[in-house]
């Protein structure tokens, strides 16, 4: 029998017990029954606060069960959160050196294409400048050729 049960039937003891005269407050009834149900309800109660502390340790248990994998969830978002925040800084910073080393490459390539510039306009002049010297020589030589082929026909006899 539950405590609920006991309760009722207590009340339905008080509810059919009759009324003492001249005191309309004050009742008769069964005492020997009275004390069944009483001793009912003390044999019951532990049952019911055993389950009810079974009910509380249980909850107190799965809150604890809750609370721990809601830590365990956070100390795992805020570590992913931080690798994350750290594979995003390695990689800005591997995209920076990266900028920075093309640009230095291209620094370089652009003073070693204006050097070779430079260098291949020289040597060019100087081929010119050697070609220009030897075209001269050879005109002249040229020429000298041509005055003494000249003479050489100016003295032959004529006939």
């Amino acid at each position: 029998m539950s405590i609920e049960e006991i309760l009722d039937d207590m009340n339905e003891l008080l509810d059919k017990a009759s009324s003492v005269p001249f005191a309309a407050h004050k009742l008769l009834i069964d005492g020997e029954r009275l004390r069944e149900l009483i001793d009912d309800a003390k044999l019951n109660v532990p049952q019911e606060v055993k389950h009810a502390k079974m009910v509380e340790f249980d909850r107190d248990r799965i809150i604890k069960e809750a609370e721990a994998k809601a830590e365990k969830i956070i100390h795992e978002a805020e570590e992913r959160a931080k690798a994350i925040f750290e594979e995003e800084a390695i990689v800005k910073e591997a995209k920076k050196r990266a900028l920075e080393a093309v640009t230095k490459a291209k620094k370089e390539s652009d003073a070693i294409r204006g050097a070779t510039d430079d260098y291949v306009t020289g040597r060019f002049q100087e081929v010119e400048t050697y070609f220009s010297q030897a075209l001269q020589d050879v005109t002249s030589r040229k020429k000298k050729f041509e005055q003494l082929t000249q003479k050489k026909t100016d003295k032959k006899p004529k006939k």
